[in-house]
């Protein structure tokens, strides 16, 4: 066979799932259930079939009484900022083609029936600053007591509040072949008491969430399988109340907490699933249901679901062989090869609070950047807990004016806090921001976990790194014990301001505090863990001879000045440690102090413990 007709082949192989998913018009699942007075779910294939491409073209045949098949060209942007259409039942609106949108605004189904949103990029309805979703409840798609919805093939990233929240006893919904990205709540499901709702996930692919990925609440039935679940920041599939879930053949990878049974009433059956790198709890409690009494469906091979899901999940015709939109900032990407706009330069992000930049979060940067990229961070202060996930290698994060204390990241999650789903966040994920990349650099910002001790004491980390080559540069990192974790192999520190409790510098891996100022504002360790070696800098403190420099782990503290606050006898456990040419009231040379020898501080230098790496 010629080589071009064995690539045709192939090609045809890796298009015809999507081929058949653009063929089918009728919802499977629950959706496609005949109960409540409708036969499955179909939409508006009875009525006409009109063609969009304005906010109130859109409106007029979404809230018509008639059956419509409404066909969205082109981006719509919705006005006043995070407007949601209240959608009338026997519709289906689908996105005609690539590109298609609505920009700063969702839909409603309020009590309606029969609806299939498909093929749609929903996006851009953050709020700046409300990373919780607190002030503005601006959801990609939102159904109150709606029955028989079909949510199919579509992207929804950076809303108000959730993705998509399926409240208040709706029922017979299908949610298949979707991208949730780059936001803090993914999906929702449940708001009331009674155990009603019936609802199928398959195929999609929640990425770069950090809660609610799902979080099911008192549902009859919910069948979760094929889903691919990818980075994630506190939890992945949860199942709440009295409600009863089976998750099969689905993928977790870096999630921790991967599936979830909350309270004593809540039943999950898992099988066949993966877990990818996914600590934490992966539970299993009660009978839950046989989703073959319902309706008959054909699994995936786990193994198989990343690559089937990254291909064929989001707009279909979006862009040639993958899943995510080409509209906004994911470009249709693959795990590791994301590109933003092409109106932005290349991999230049801009974030900043006032609608002027690129995106309103800095996790929305995140997961837009390309590999390489520059995320630049206008002044102020930005609530929330980004993440650079795994893949998103070699970025660069900085603040806009070069002065630390005008762009400030700052959230309030202590390691001791209690899930609300049992036992504590710890370190890995209650740091305000963690690092989980290769070779990400951090310049002139300050970031802050602004716990309040008095209610949670202990670690509250303001930065976690967990990749290799983690640089911060000129930065504030500001927290009560444990300020940095640092769980990766190398991390570099240059300027730096770090001013905590005690533990100041944690870890498992190397570290080298280059001409750093650290400041105790309370008795303890300075340094805990791991290879430390304190280049130059300053050692501050407030209360006299209360701390100590290290007490496990390797550490070299070399011609730094140390305040008054560091003890006679500053070395406690058995780790190895040593001092050189160190100045200050809090120096000094005793049986108490290994020091180095000057030919020994030769193999004590920032070079050396940097193995290669040349920040």
């Amino acid at each position: 066979m010629r080589a071009a007709a064995v690539l045709a082949l192939v090609a045809g192989l890796l298009l015809a799932p999507a081929t058949a998913q653009a063929e089918q018009q009728r919802a499977d699942g629950f959706a496609g259930l005949n109960a409540l007075g409708v036969d499955g779910t179909t939409g508006g294939a009875a009525g006409e079939t009109v063609t969009v491409d304005n906010l109130a073209d859109l409106e007029r045949y979404a809230t018509a009484a008639e059956p419509y098949v409404i066909k969205v060209r082109g981006s719509i942007t919705m006005e006043p900022y995070g407007r949601e259409i209240e959608v009338a039942s026997d519709k289906s609106i689908v996105g005609d083609g690539a590109g298609a949108e609505l920009v700063h605004g969702g839909f409603f189904l309020n009590g309606v029936h029969n609806v299939i949103i498909r093929n749609l990029t929903i996006r851009d309805t953050y709020v700046p600053g409300d990373w919780d979703g607190k002030s503005k409840d601006h959801d990609g798609v939102q159904m109150d007591g709606a029955h028989h919805v079909w949510i199919d093939h579509n992207h929804f990233t950076r809303t108000g509040d959730g993705l998509l929240d399926i409240r208040k006893d709706s029922d017979y919904v299908t949610v298949s072949w979707n991208v949730f990205s780059d936001h803090n709540k993914a999906v929702g499901v449940g708001w009331t008491p009674n155990v009603v709702t019936k609802v199928t996930f398959h195929h999609n692919w929640i990425r770069g969430t950090h809660q609610r990925n799902a979080s099911i609440d008192n549902t009859e039935a919910a069948h979760w399988y094929n889903n691919y679940v990818q980075d994630t920041a506190m939890y992945g599939t949860m199942i709440r109340g009295g409600g009863r879930l089976v998750v099969e053949n689905s993928y977790y990878q870096g999630v921790p907490d991967p599936i979830v049974a909350k309270d004593p009433a809540s039943q999950v059956v898992q099988r066949g699933n993966v877990l990818r790198d996914s600590p934490g709890r992966s539970d299993s409690a009660g009978t839950a249901f046989d989703p073959s009494a319902y309706y008959a469906y054909t699994l995936d091979p786990a193994e198989r679901v990343p690559g089937l899901v990254t291909r064929g999940a989001g707009p279909l015709g979006a862009k040639a062989g993958g899943g995510a939109d080409s509209s906004g900032a994911d470009a249709g990407r693959g795990a590791d090869s994301s590109g933003a706009d092409a109106g932005r330069g290349a991999g230049r992000i801009t974030v900043a609070l006032d609608g002027t930049g690129d995106f309103a979060s800095i996790q929305a940067a995140v997961g837009a950047a390309p590999r390489g990229a520059v995320i630049t961070v206008q002044p102020g202060v930005y609530r929330e807990m980004p993440r650079v996930w795994a893949g998103r290698r070699d970025l660069t994060i900085r603040g806009a004016t070069g002065d630390p204390e005008d762009v400030v990241i700052a959230y309030d999650l202590s390691a001791g806090a209690a899930k609300f789903y049992g036992g504590t966040w710890g370190t890995a994920q209650s740091a305000t921001l963690a690092v989980l990349a290769d070779g990400v650099t951090v310049r002139d910002l300050t970031i802050q976990n602004a716990t309040d001790e008095t209610v949670n004491p202990g670690p509250a980390p303001a930065v976690r790194t967990a990749g290799d080559r983690a640089a911060l540069d000129g930065a504030r990192l500001l927290g009560n014990g444990g300020v940095l974790q640092l769980d990766g192999r190398r991390a570099y520190l240059r300027d730096c301001y770090v001013e905590g409790d005690v533990d100041l510098v944690r870890g498992q891996g190397t570290t080298v505090l280059d001409g750093c100022t650290v400041r105790s504002l309370g008795p303890g360790n300075v340094l805990a863990g791991g290879t430390v070696l304190v280049n130059g800098g300053r050692l501050e403190g407030e209360v006299a001879k209360s701390v100590s420099l290290g007490g496990s782990g390797a550490a070299v503290v070399r011609d730094a000045w140390l305040g008054a606050h560091v003890k006679d006898d500053p070395w406690t456990g058995e780790g190895g440690f040593a001092e050189y040419r160190n100045t200050g009231p809090g120096a000094a040379v005793t049986a108490d102090r290994p020091q180095l020898t000057d030919r020994q501080a030769t193999r004590h230098t920032v070079k050396r413990y940097l193995a290669g790496w040349r920040p």
